[in-house]
């Protein structure tokens, strides 16, 4: 039977959003926020250990984000972590025209009110986390209406489906996960997008298309840096690129690489210690 590492991380001072961010670096399989600490799962198949998470850890410690630590471990068979989840998981007002919410919690929307149904399993993008707030604050203010689209590491798919329903003509979500596949497709068919969102298990050096007028990427700020040139191939002349995952500190680096490419930033938005930027070529 499939076994899942579970990691309960605590720190001092309490951020989980902080840390939060920052692991999903390591090819874990699921993060649950909770007000103990944080909550990682990872296949005992990938071997990520707790030194693993030690390490970045200890990175915050050097950069002065956190004091201390710790971390606990323990083997678990496998099932629906998103069970627990949903014991905590609330509906996200983004703005006051954009709402996230899970299919299971009933809300009363506003008029002209965009609501978009996310149910999270293991994937990333549930609308908790501050940068999938900041992006989708950003697609927003940039969707013009008939865009095509491509969502880098989508995790829910929540950004693609939501460039769609603001106005976006079609968006392709592509994750190199397994859950964020099967999790991306449940969350486009409960939008009721299947004919506008495609879900593919990929990376992007095996996208084909190019031409994309809108790019988002929240993932981290060292694969934006790994991938700078496949965006760049990607997305057509006068397109927009919005990033995240990033945090305030990681905006240099970023802008620094992406300028050498001839993009230009044309705005950005903060949120506690996270940022998201937006280019364009």
């Amino acid at each position: 039977m499939k076994t899942y590492k579970k990691f309960l991380i605590t720190s001092e001072p309490h951020n989980n959003e902080l840390v939060s961010g920052l692991l999903w670096q390591l090819d874990i399989d699921g993060i649950n926020e909770t007000d103990e600490g944080i909550v990682a799962f990872a296949s005992s198949s990938k071997n990520i250990t707790r030194d693993d998470i030690g390490n970045i850890l200890k990175e915050m410690i050097s950069e002065r984000l956190i004091e201390s630590f710790h971390i606990s471990e323990e083997t678990l068979e496998d099932k629906n972590w998103n069970e627990e989840y949903e014991k905590n998981v609330r509906v996200i007002e983004v703005t006051e025209k954009i709402v996230i919410k899970p299919s299971f919690k009933k809300y009363i929307s506003k008029p002209n009110q965009i609501i978009i149904t996310i149910d999270p399993k293991m994937s990333f993008g549930t609308g908790e986390h501050a940068t999938t707030r900041l992006v989708l604050q950003l697609i927003g203010k940039y969707i013009r209406g008939g865009e095509k689209v491509l969502d880098v590491g989508s995790g829910t798919a929540v950004l693609g489906i939501g460039t769609v329903m603001l106005g976006a003509a079609s968006a392709l979500c592509i994750d190199n996960d397994e859950w964020c596949l099967l999790n991306g497709k449940e969350n486009v068919k409960a939008n009721n997008l299947e004919e506008k969102v495609e879900i593919r298990l990929a990376e992007i050096q095996q996208v084909d298309e190019k031409e994309f007028d809108l790019i988002v990427a929240n993932i981290n700020k060292h694969i934006l840096l790994d991938i700078a040139e496949e965006l760049k191939i990607k997305i057509k002349k006068s397109g927009v690129l919005i990033l995240s995952g990033l945090l305030i500190i990681d905006e240099n680096d970023i802008v620094e690489k992406y300028t050498r490419l001839q993009f230009k930033l044309i705005g950005k938005n903060t949120m506690d210690e996270w940022c998201a930027l937006v280019f364009q070529l």
